[in-house]
Protein backbone atom coordinates (compact mmCIF):
# COMPACT_ATOMS: atom_id res chain seq x y z
CA UNK A 1 0.00 0.00 0.00
CA UNK A 2 1.02 3.51 -0.72
CA UNK A 3 2.11 5.49 2.05
CA UNK A 4 0.18 8.97 2.12
CA UNK A 5 1.92 11.89 1.07
CA UNK A 6 1.71 14.44 4.44
CA UNK A 7 2.84 18.16 3.93
CA UNK A 8 2.68 21.39 5.44
CA UNK A 9 -0.04 22.95 3.90
CA UNK A 10 0.67 26.55 2.22
CA UNK A 11 -2.29 28.58 2.63
CA UNK A 12 -6.30 27.79 2.63
CA UNK A 13 -6.35 28.06 -0.91
CA UNK A 14 -8.85 30.85 -0.92
CA UNK A 15 -6.23 33.94 -1.35
CA UNK A 16 -6.20 33.98 2.44
CA UNK A 17 -3.18 33.45 3.86
CA UNK A 18 -3.79 31.54 7.33
CA UNK A 19 -1.78 29.03 7.56
CA UNK A 20 -0.75 28.26 10.94
CA UNK A 21 2.78 26.18 11.75
CA UNK A 22 0.65 22.77 12.63
CA UNK A 23 -0.85 23.20 9.40
CA UNK A 24 -1.36 19.63 7.37
CA UNK A 25 -2.07 18.66 3.68
CA UNK A 26 -2.13 14.63 3.09
CA UNK A 27 -3.24 12.55 -0.66
CA UNK A 28 -4.52 9.39 0.44
CA UNK A 29 -5.48 6.46 -1.60
CA UNK A 30 -9.46 6.23 -2.07
CA UNK A 31 -9.77 3.08 0.16
CA UNK A 32 -12.11 3.04 3.39
CA UNK A 33 -9.27 2.26 5.87
CA UNK A 34 -7.37 5.51 4.75
CA UNK A 35 -10.33 7.28 6.48
CA UNK A 36 -8.44 6.57 9.98
CA UNK A 37 -5.46 8.40 8.29
CA UNK A 38 -7.62 11.53 7.73
CA UNK A 39 -8.51 11.63 11.48
CA UNK A 40 -5.21 11.80 12.52
CA UNK A 41 -4.13 14.44 10.40
CA UNK A 42 -6.72 16.79 12.12
CA UNK A 43 -4.71 15.06 15.60
CA UNK A 44 -1.50 16.02 14.06
CA UNK A 45 -2.89 19.42 12.82
CA UNK A 46 -4.80 20.41 16.02
CA UNK A 47 -3.97 17.94 19.07
CA UNK A 48 -6.22 16.50 21.28
CA UNK A 49 -6.57 19.73 23.66
CA UNK A 50 -8.20 21.90 20.92
CA UNK A 51 -11.28 23.32 21.27
CA UNK A 52 -12.76 22.34 18.14
CA UNK A 53 -11.45 18.66 17.91
CA UNK A 54 -14.34 16.92 18.67
CA UNK A 55 -16.19 18.34 15.75
CA UNK A 56 -13.40 18.62 13.19
CA UNK A 57 -12.67 14.68 13.66
CA UNK A 58 -16.37 14.13 13.11
CA UNK A 59 -16.64 16.25 10.35
CA UNK A 60 -13.59 15.43 8.61
CA UNK A 61 -14.21 11.42 8.62
CA UNK A 62 -18.03 12.46 7.23
CA UNK A 63 -16.07 13.90 4.08
CA UNK A 64 -12.97 11.98 3.81
CA UNK A 65 -15.97 8.93 4.18
CA UNK A 66 -18.13 10.81 1.15
CA UNK A 67 -15.04 11.25 -0.99
CA UNK A 68 -14.26 6.94 -0.66
CA UNK A 69 -18.00 5.76 -0.74
CA UNK A 70 -19.22 8.62 -3.37
CA UNK A 71 -16.67 9.58 -5.85
CA UNK A 72 -14.31 8.30 -8.48
CA UNK A 73 -11.48 8.71 -6.00
CA UNK A 74 -13.29 5.27 -4.10
CA UNK A 75 -12.19 3.45 -7.65
CA UNK A 76 -8.52 2.97 -7.06
CA UNK A 77 -7.96 7.06 -6.74
CA UNK A 78 -7.09 9.36 -4.20
CA UNK A 79 -8.51 12.05 -1.80
CA UNK A 80 -6.67 14.78 -0.41
CA UNK A 81 -7.16 16.59 2.94
CA UNK A 82 -6.42 19.77 4.41
CA UNK A 83 -6.31 20.83 7.53
CA UNK A 84 -5.72 24.80 8.48
CA UNK A 85 -5.52 26.60 11.58
CA UNK A 86 -5.33 30.20 12.86
CA UNK A 87 -6.02 32.10 15.93
CA UNK A 88 -9.57 32.31 14.46
CA UNK A 89 -10.81 29.19 12.51
CA UNK A 90 -10.36 26.12 11.72
CA UNK A 91 -10.58 25.26 7.82
CA UNK A 92 -10.75 21.86 6.18
CA UNK A 93 -10.86 20.64 2.80
CA UNK A 94 -11.48 17.04 1.26
CA UNK A 95 -10.67 17.21 -2.39
CA UNK A 96 -11.73 13.98 -4.02
CA UNK A 97 -12.01 12.55 -7.92
CA UNK A 98 -15.42 14.14 -8.64
CA UNK A 99 -18.57 12.45 -9.06
CA UNK A 100 -21.36 12.41 -11.56
CA UNK A 101 -24.04 14.72 -9.55
CA UNK A 102 -22.72 17.20 -6.96
CA UNK A 103 -22.82 16.82 -2.76
CA UNK A 104 -26.08 16.08 -1.78
CA UNK A 105 -27.42 17.48 1.37
CA UNK A 106 -29.70 14.89 1.72
CA UNK A 107 -32.52 14.29 4.34
CA UNK A 108 -33.03 10.82 5.26
CA UNK A 109 -35.12 8.83 7.38
CA UNK A 110 -34.89 7.46 10.85
CA UNK A 111 -33.65 4.14 9.69
CA UNK A 112 -31.18 4.62 6.74
CA UNK A 113 -27.83 3.57 7.70
CA UNK A 114 -25.95 6.32 5.71
CA UNK A 115 -26.98 9.96 4.33
CA UNK A 116 -26.06 12.00 7.43
CA UNK A 117 -22.91 13.40 6.28
CA UNK A 118 -22.97 16.53 5.14
CA UNK A 119 -26.64 17.44 7.71
CA UNK A 120 -23.74 16.88 10.81
CA UNK A 121 -21.39 19.49 8.33
CA UNK A 122 -24.10 21.71 8.26
CA UNK A 123 -25.29 21.97 11.67
CA UNK A 124 -21.96 21.97 13.26
CA UNK A 125 -19.86 24.16 11.06
CA UNK A 126 -19.72 27.75 10.86
CA UNK A 127 -19.59 27.71 7.02
CA UNK A 128 -19.51 24.95 4.90
CA UNK A 129 -19.53 24.49 0.86
CA UNK A 130 -18.20 22.94 -2.15
CA UNK A 131 -16.35 23.42 -5.54
CA UNK A 132 -16.55 21.32 -8.35
CA UNK A 133 -13.82 21.90 -11.33
CA UNK A 134 -12.05 20.22 -13.79
CA UNK A 135 -13.98 16.83 -12.65
CA UNK A 136 -12.89 17.22 -8.94
CA UNK A 137 -14.97 18.01 -6.14
CA UNK A 138 -14.11 20.26 -2.81
CA UNK A 139 -16.22 19.90 -0.36
CA UNK A 140 -14.65 22.65 2.70
CA UNK A 141 -16.07 23.35 6.22
CA UNK A 142 -15.04 26.67 8.71
CA UNK A 143 -15.04 26.31 12.67
CA UNK A 144 -14.98 29.67 14.14
CA UNK A 145 -13.55 31.08 16.96
CA UNK A 146 -15.58 33.47 18.76
CA UNK A 147 -15.03 35.41 22.04
CA UNK A 148 -18.07 35.30 24.28
CA UNK A 149 -18.42 38.13 26.95
CA UNK A 150 -17.86 37.07 29.98
CA UNK A 151 -20.88 38.64 31.57
CA UNK A 152 -22.37 35.99 29.08
CA UNK A 153 -20.12 33.02 29.72
CA UNK A 154 -21.87 30.07 31.83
Amino acid sequence: MAQPDVRQAAGSGDGEDESGPHDRMARLPGMPSQVSRARQLVTSALGRDHPFYDDVVLLTSELATNAVLHTRSGCDGSFTVTVTSSDALVRVHVSDAGSEGPPCVCRTGAQATGGRGLPLVEALSHRWGFVREGGATTVWFELVHSAVPAEVAV
